[in-house]
């Protein structure tokens, strides 16, 4: 159908677990590439994280990408019991945990001594297939997070910001197309010269193909406090003709730099049209 990738949820709710979904998707295929957005770093250790990803980049002979983020869904923490801490403390610990893995990447005797975790002589086993360590995704809406990723990740997906802990109308009204030109310039200053080289990616809340969008987005947008025109230009909505969405999504690449676009399983049959037509532009 042309999809480059597929990627696994990290939440507890329905979608299968974040390892072996993506194991048994590259075991079946021979060019797709495969991994989770994102892993949530409180989830698990990262010596542990760090060993099952390196297992499936063998596996998968180095077709993958390693997504890592802080953590947001308050669901996820309050029917854990995994303690939700305030977000820059997340992010501290998501940095840490992310140096470990790729010190681990390297095969060398490792040592860290962070304020999250420490790692005293560890020789990380085994070694990715792709060496020292698959391409890093870390997405985010916030400063604070995408000028990290800015300097840490080879690929960057612009998010709203979910800072409230869930998708609702705080998350909505942070999606509008000037909060994303804002994102794609603080990447940008924070990045420097290294800009050139980050991939910047757009995980879509909608993609639907129709002749009627307009009646779609009118019913959804006052939920979220949106006008219609405003739900128009959210960059994450990707909605009319297969002419018009295509249009849509050369926009984005002029505007935001976006060339890796994520669409969701439900949508992936009618999308093959736009993607038939974009794919490798």
């Amino acid at each position: 159908m042309g999809y480059s990738s597929l990627f696994c949820h990290d939440h507890f709710w329905d979608s299968w677990s974040p390892i072996v979904h993506p194991a048994v998707a590259a075991e079946i295929t021979t060019t797709l590439r495969v991994g989770t957005l994102v892993y949530a770093a409180d989830y698990r250790h990262p010596a542990v994280l760090a060993k099952d990803f390196a297992t499936l980049d063998l596996l998968a002979e180095g077709r993958t990408e390693f997504g890592i983020g802080a953590g947001w869904l308050t669901d996820d923490y309050e029917q854990s019991g995994i303690p939700l801490d305030r977000p820059g403390v997340r992010i501290d610990r998501m940095i840490e945990a992310l140096e470990v893995i790729k010190g681990l990447w390297r095969g060398e005797p490792f040592d860290y001594d962070g304020e999250h975790y420490q790692i005293t002589g560890m020789v990380g086993r085994p070694l990715p297939h792709t060496p020292g360590g698959p391409p890093v995704i870390i997405g985010g809406g916030g400063k604070r997070v995408l000028t990290e990723a800015a300097r840490l990740a080879d690929i960057i997906s612009l998010n709203p910001n979910l800072r409230s802990g869930t998708v609702g109308e705080d998350a909505a009204r942070s999606s509008v197309a000037s909060k994303f030109a804002e994102r794609r310039q603080w990447v940008a200053d924070a990045a420097g010269e290294r800009f050139a080289e980050i991939e910047i990616q757009l995980n879509t809340f909608m993609a639907l193909v129709s002749d009627d969008a307009d009646s779609v987005l009118e019913a959804f947008a006052p939920g979220f406090g949106l006008t219609l025109e405003e739900a128009r230009e959210v960059p994450l909505v990707l909605a009319g003709t297969v002419d018009g969405i295509c249009e849509q999504l050369h926009h984005h690449r002029e505007a935001y730099g976006a060339s890796y676009i994520i669409i969701h399983d439900p949508e992936v049959d009618a999308m093959a049209p736009v993607v038939a037509r974009l794919a490798g532009t």
